[in-house]
């Protein structure tokens, strides 16, 4: 059927209206083109080349790109170091050369004989017991009190926090200097209270040096752990803690029963790290005692270090530092699949839901 032209285009406007009931599509010259799924497939709408090309960027092979040069370093710096201290742990080196001299596990089998290292295991257990009941509760309630309505309470924390700030090579400089025997500032303190009128081998003494050690390492690294609590704080609801009060709580119950129930994930990150701290402690204990008097201050570490770079017996080192390995490999495992579980889910559900 054949419609008359008309000069105003009613035609053309007719035969388009037409198209459009019958599903195809006109374009701007008039002739009716395809519509639904054949026209999309001839011709997609502007977004479709910004989606395939998204496609072409996002393919596993870009993906492995752009992690190689992390997982290149990983490998490097981590991996690579890991397997040849495990690779010479099973011979008996000195550094120098390639080990050829093999004996298996036997480094191992002296290791737990070996009076000195088994010491370094009981010092780091007492010293993890010591960060946990002591040291992180009083990080706790320090971080409560400067959560309170007070003047200066932005001066304390970062008076607090200034100690995590200091080097450990700088920090065990200042308190050799303080606990100086006679002339420190501690000495000096004592006598002026009427508490002493003598030197105390402060770090000198194998009953004085670990609870020393101890309180610098303290004064060092509560700020950090307060600083993460006193973040946790700032999270907690203040309507949670307003409806408990209307319910009759007063404060310890309302810290109890709400506060430190939110302060759970938070807690048990601090309790992580001060383990694992616990186990790698070097740098602030080699400055102070050097692991002095008679081993009654000396860390894994430091045990590592002294037959590696001062005994040349690099295959026992070796055997120390896989050993250190395996304890913070193993505990880290067993806490964050024991311990952490919940909050590890929680961040992956949360993760998921945005």
């Amino acid at each position: 059927m054949v419609l008359p032209t008309r000069k105003d285009g009613t035609a053309a406007t007719e035969a388009g209206a037409a198209a459009e009931r019958s599903g195809a599509e006109t374009p701007p010259g008039g002739v009716p083109g395809p519509k639904g799924p054949e026209g999309r497939a001839r011709g997609g709408g502007p977004g479709d080349g910004r989606k395939r090309g998204r496609r072409r960027f996002g393919g596993p092979l870009v993906v492995t790109v752009f992690l190689f040069p992390a997982m290149l370093l990983f490998a490097m710096l981590v991996l690579v170091p890991i397997g040849v201290a495990l690779y010479t742990s099973l011979f008996r080196w000195g550094g120098f050369g390639r080990p050829e001299n093999f004996v298996g596990l036997e480094n191992f089998r002296r290791l737990f004989q070996d009076e000195v290292f088994l010491g370094d295991l009981w010092r780091g257990l007492v010293l993890i017991v010591l960060a946990l009941v002591l040291q992180l509760p009083f990080a706790l309630a320090m971080a409560v009190m400067l959560n309170q309505r007070m003047r200066g309470r932005a001066v304390y924390r970062l008076v607090f926090f200034a100690p995590y700030v200091l080097s450990e090579v700088i920090t065990g400089v200042l308190f050799t200097m303080i606990f100086d025997p006679g002339g420190g500032l501690a000495d000096q303190t004592l006598e002026a209270l009427g508490l002493g009128d003598h030197g105390i081998g402060w770090f000198s003494e194998s009953s004085t040096v670990l609870p020393t050690l101890f309180l610098v390492l303290t004064w060092k690294y509560f700020g950090f752990h307060m600083i993460l609590y006193l973040a946790a704080l700032q999270n907690v609801p203040a309507e949670v803690l307003e409806a408990a009060s209307i319910d009759g709580a007063g404060p310890w119950q309302r810290f109890r029963h709400v506060t430190l129930p939110l302060l759970g994930p938070t807690l048990r990150i601090t309790v992580f790290l001060s383990i694992i701290w616990s186990i790698q402690l070097f740098d602030l204990v080699w400055v102070i005692s050097g692991g002095g008097p008679v081993h009654a201050s000396e860390t894994m570490a430091i045990t590592m270090f002294e037959y590696g770079f001062k005994r040349y017996q690099m295959g026992y080192a070796n055997a120390i530092s896989v050993v250190m390995f395996l304890l913070s490999f193993v505990f880290a495992l067993f806490y964050q699949r024991y311990v952490m579980r919940r909050d590890i889910e929680g961040a992956v559900t949360a993760r998921g839901g945005l």
